[in-house]
């Protein structure tokens, strides 16, 4: 939370990210001088980087491969002095290092992790699962963790340093940042030692590895670090060896991963023959917000309070690098709804369909209908309910007649519109039928003595809505007529922002089957049921031109409507929507984001066809239109999200019965004060100074 200043807005341990990273060095086996010397040029630079911490792989300082050599005391003496020379080297980095040697302690030889900082030794933790299998046998030269006696030892020089498994580093600067580690095979255990450490309280989990390499075996580590951070909830820190480890028997890829929450951020480039860095920013506060959220992790933690008395939380100081700008390397999607993948984005395209079909399929087998009225504007929102339509009585092996399409132009419906209106129409084979609303829409005018129906161009919101009231209550009573379903046609966007007519308006339907489907979600939807021919190539055509059309309620007649520039750019607003709704975040914070994503021209893109492309938005537009979806979100629509009719989650939902739910009457003032902790602009932070 940043309350003291504007100045730091640009650096991310203001906003409770920390930049970590895995280091790869090169190594020789049985040479720890050497060895250390790699290690502090990795240490160094990880600095340089503003990284707060970085771990080395398992037994980096001797090499994992020594096998026997592990019981030479001149190895093990001369690992003690490599540990000196980097704990001096270390005297000056603001960095928490985590490097990976053999430690005698009680006359047995453990596979230890020491963890320090600014030449302190903070604690040293051995291995608690030792293979003895396939290619690894440590329990030749190993003893386990739980063979341990000391809970203390003396090491290089310093006395009283905390010894055992069953560890948490905690930053006091930032309470968040606690951390857990484990070694190698520790991981692959059916319960790791990690999952008792989350359940502790550590968000970010360390694992010191020198897993050797075989064909799938870089797949099947992802695999364990990706699920062990989901499960967790956690930050998932992997570090392996490298070029330089012994090759009599086996090779080494050197892979480093740091993942979060299941989303890995950051990866080495495996077989490299050169040191190597993965640096990543963790967002420590997402993984708190999920723990808060997720109750079955706090029941899990009542579940196994037994096994959480053993763990010590070791409290430390390490300042954090708060002053200056420090901007994200994270990219950040523009798009949190749409994977910019192509496989990914495709097969999520394909879900979301599939899921509004099923709920509009459920729906007509409930009710016994077989027929759907639906308004067709022209627009992208009509136009994926109508492609949801067509699949659905596909499904249900009736004919698409079935759906009785209306165009209802008013006093503002372009030529324009209404042309590709009845061509989505004929393409699809439904019963299309047009009604001039005009004259209904002049009746109430009359009924209401507005001044329009005298003659005089007065626009105001009465008369915007009498059209969308029209249009509802045509839909409605053309439903009942053929006893047919109305279908709604609103997206999660307008939801969200309230961008509907209440009650009898495009507020209501018998089904929403757009309601979990967010605008940018939408666009790329239609263009994916047109680039694979869902429905044929006589689609394709008029589904590509609809993707050109800037979204527009056209109800004022003469006038270049834009419904963007009074809710705002749907991209952005989406970007807003998700960090607000997902992840409950400060207003600050997702300024700080939606800047990282959007500053940079160059950094991230729509697909070809869909439209002319947003490049960027500065930090002064984000705070203005993230005031306008604040106030629209918490102050203004919520009343209507009371209120608002059946429809399938698809990416998230707004359902008062569902996902979200929230008075219709409450404030947004906590959220718009948070507002003003952003500068208007990047000249007014020390934005580009260290």
């Amino acid at each position: 939370m940043i309350t003291d200043n504007k100045s730091s807005f640009f650096n991310l341990y203001r906003h409770h990210f920390i930049r970590a990273a895995v280091a790869v060095p090169s190594l020789k086996v049985a040479d720890p001088i050497f060895n250390a010397e790699e290690s502090i040029a990795l240490l160094n630079q990880a600095a340089e980087e503003q990284s707060l911490l970085v771990a080395f792989p398992e037994l980096g300082l001797s090499g994992y491969s020594c096998d026997d050599l592990f019981q030479q005391q001149a190895l093990l003496a001369e690992c003690q002095q490599a540990l000196h020379q980097i704990l001096r080297s270390a005297q000056n980095q603001p960095i928490i290092g985590i490097v990976g040697l053999p430690l005698q302690i009680d006359s047995l030889l453990f596979n230890c992790a020491v963890v320090f900082y600014r030449g302190q030794i903070l604690g040293v933790v051995p291995k608690t699962y030792l293979p003895n299998s396939w290619e690894s046998y440590e329990l030749r030269q190993f003893s386990p963790a739980s063979y341990a006696l000391s809970e203390n030892i003396y090491l290089c020089g310093q006395n009283q340093v905390p010894f055992g498994h069953h560890f948490l580093f905690q930053v006091k600067e930032q309470p968040l940042l606690t951390f857990h580690i484990e070694l190698g095979e520790d991981l692959g255990a059916p319960i790791p030692p990690s999952s008792y450490g989350a359940l502790a309280g550590a968000t970010v989990l360390i694992n010191l590895s020198a897993s050797s390499s075989a064909t799938g075996k870089a797949d099947d580590r992802r695999l364990l670090a990706e699920s062990q951070s989901n499960r967790c909830l956690a930050a998932y820190l992997y570090a392996g060896a490298g070029f330089g480890e012994s090759t009599t028997d086996l090779a080494w890829d050197g892979h480093g991963m740091i993942y979060e929450s299941g989303r890995c951020i950051a990866e080495t480039r495996r077989f490299a023959y050169q040191p190597q860095l993965a640096i990543g920013d963790i967002d420590l506060e997402c993984l708190q917000q999920d723990r808060m959220r997720q109750h079955s992790f706090g029941q899990a933690r009542h579940h196994h309070q037994d096994k959480l008395i053993p763990f010590r939380t070791i409290h430390f100081s390490a300042p954090l690098p708060r002053q200056g700008s420090i901007p994200l390397k994270r990219i950040y999607e523009r798009f949190p709804y749409v994977s910019s993948h192509p496989i990914t984005r495709d097969q999520h395209c394909q879900d979301a369909y599939e899921i509004q079909v099923q709920g509009l399929v459920k729906r007509l087998q409930t009710t016994g209908l077989t027929k759907v009225v639906i308004g067709i504007s022209g627009g992208l929102d009509s136009t994926l309910a109508l492609m949801v339509c067509l699949r659905a009585m596909a499904i249900m092996n009736l004919p698409s007649s079935h759906i009785l399409a209306y165009t209802l132009p008013g006093f503002a419906t372009s030529t324009q519109t209404l042309k590709q209106a009845h061509q989505l129409m004929a393409a699809s084979g439904c019963q299309a039928h047009e009604i001039d609303i005009r004259p209904s829409c002049l009746q109430v005018l009359q009924d209401l003595a507005h001044p329009y129906s005298q003659g005089k161009p007065v626009y105001d919101l009465t008369f915007e809505n009498v059209q969308a009231g029209e249009r509802a209550n045509h839909l409605f009573r053309l439903a009942n007529f053929h006893q047919a379903l109305v279908i709604g046609t609103g997206d999660l966007s307008e939801i969200a922002l309230g961008w509907s007519t209440y009650g009898v308006g495009d507020h209501m339907a018998h089904y929403h089957v757009n309601a979990g489907i967010p605008k940018t979600l939408v666009q790329h939807l239609i263009k994916w049921i047109a680039d694979t021919q869902q429905l044929g190539p006589k689609m394709e055509a008029v589904l590509n031109e609809i993707l050109q059309n800037k979204i527009s309620p056209e109800l004022i007649p003469d006038e270049d409507q834009n419904s963007e520039d009074v809710v705002g750019p749907y991209e952005l607003q989406d970007f807003h929507l998700y960090y607000t709704l997902r992840f409950g975040y400060l207003p600050t914070k997702i300024a700080f984001l939606a800047w990282s994503a959007w500053h940079d021209k160059n950094q991230g893109s729509w697909p070809k066809g869909i439209k002319e492309e947003r490049h960027q938005y500065s930090l002064q537009e984000i705070k203005s239109w993230l005031r306008v979806f604040l106030f629209r979100f918490f102050k203004l629509s919520q009343f209507k999200r009371s209120a608002m009719p059946n429809g399938p989650k698809v990416a998230i939902g707004l359902s008062p019965r569902g996902d979200y739910r929230a008075p219709s009457d409450s404030e947004a003032m906590a959220w718009l004060t948070q507002l003003e902790h952003i500068p208007e602009s990047e000249e007014d932070s020390s934005f580009g100074k260290k």
